[in-house]
């Protein structure tokens, strides 16, 4: 018999909550909760104070879940403990005040951001990923695109990483790039439902319990906006650089301002910015068309006095590159629509950049 979530639900709808004294799943204490192939994991977010109270409402949970059919273990953490069995299943811990840390064996950071989301950013930085690999570089690629994990999928990688030790992480690997994904602990349609600390300590994680290896560069694919994950990649890790992506329309070049202004703010250096979607050229035609106008990105990185890194045109052939799991530069790495990202790539090396 296969456990599933509404089996869960039920056993969790028959704890009393100590707090409300009504069910446990209606008091909003149960946060991030997957079944995966009878592994049942959630969160008991609750406040510190209240720690003593709740355990024996874990322990309740734990063994009334652990007795359904199907269930093959049973993981519940109190937000208000610190579990040594984290890492390894990324639960949610809360972020330990520290100032930019250099993780060992990671030789440079560089963030790929932008300010506003469906700007093509995470095709970037996989395309950028596996463009530096191929110019023999040691590249990891850190998704930390939280709610919106897609690195997964753009470089053909799945099942879940193991932990030989409980501790840590060994990522996955493909096309040269080590990956690591929250997209690789979760359902590919379950959504991440977590907070800011919960947020912040699973990017603390994926930086530092995952074995890297020996890195020339590390590129995180952020998520886009100024919010907590690119706060705690800023004040936690030593961080050399940011790429912005933008398109050149007006409205995401407002929102890319933001960006580069939040990255200022954290003492981060803009490396450049790249223009995605820059110009379409009709397959049928031939013709040349801007459709979200042409040159914003440019007259802006002028602006800010750093380079314009590339600018990507929009094409059919990236896009079915990206869905098929083999980024344009691993798949027809001689084509002109991976050219600029293979230019960027030897940029930053000539930059020492990576």
């Amino acid at each position: 018999m296969t456990v599933t979530r509404d089996d869960v639900q039920a056993v969790l709808a028959g704890i009393t909550d100590p707090g409300t004294g009504g069910p446990l799943n209606a008091s909003g204490a149960v946060k991030a909760l997957t079944v995966d192939e009878g592994v049942v994991r959630f969160v008991l977010e609750i406040a510190p104070s209240r720690a003593a109270a709740y355990a024996p409402v874990q322990a309740e949970a734990e063994a009334k879940i652990a007795a359904l059919d199907g269930v093959a273990k049973v993981t519940v953490v109190l937000t208000a403990h610190t579990s040594p069995a984290a890492p390894p299943d990324l639960k949610p811990q809360r972020a330990t005040p520290s100032g930019p840390q250099k993780i060992p064996g990671i030789d440079r950071i560089i963030a790929v951001a932008s300010g506003k989301g469906g700007v093509g950013k995470s095709t970037v930085a996989s395309n950028l990923a596996c463009a530096l690999a191929a110019e023999g570089r040691r590249v990891g690629l850190l998704d930390a695109d939280v709610y919106g994990p897609s690195q997964p999928r753009m470089l053909g990688v799945s099942g879940r990483p193991a932990s030989p030790d409980g501790k840590t992480i060994l990522p996955l690997r493909n096309f040269g790039v080590t990956m690591m994904s929250i997209g690789l602990m979760t359902n590919e349609d379950q959504a991440v439902v977590w907070r800011g600390p919960m947020l912040m300590g699973a990017l603390q994680q994926m930086m530092n319990q995952v074995q890297w290896g020996t890195l020339d560069v590390l590129i995180v694919d952020l998520p886009p906006g100024t919010g907590d994950v690119q706060m705690t990649l800023a004040q936690k890790a030593q961080v050399d650089g940011a790429i912005i992506v933008s398109t050149p329309q007006d409205v995401a070049l407002l929102d890319a301002r933001k960006g580069i202004d939040m990255f200022q703010q954290l003492h981060v250096p803009i490396i450049g910015m790249i223009e995605n979607m820059s110009t379409h050229i009709c397959s049928a035609c031939g013709h040349e068309e801007h459709v979200f106008g042409h040159g914003g990105v440019a007259r802006e990185a002028e602006k800010l006095g750093v380079p314009l890194l590339a600018e990507i045109p929009l094409h059919l052939s990236i896009r079915l590159a990206s869905d098929g799991g083999a980024p344009i530069v691993v798949s027809d790495p001689d084509s002109a629509q991976a050219a600029g990202f293979r230019s960027v790539a030897r940029q930053l090396i000539a930059a020492r950049l990576a």
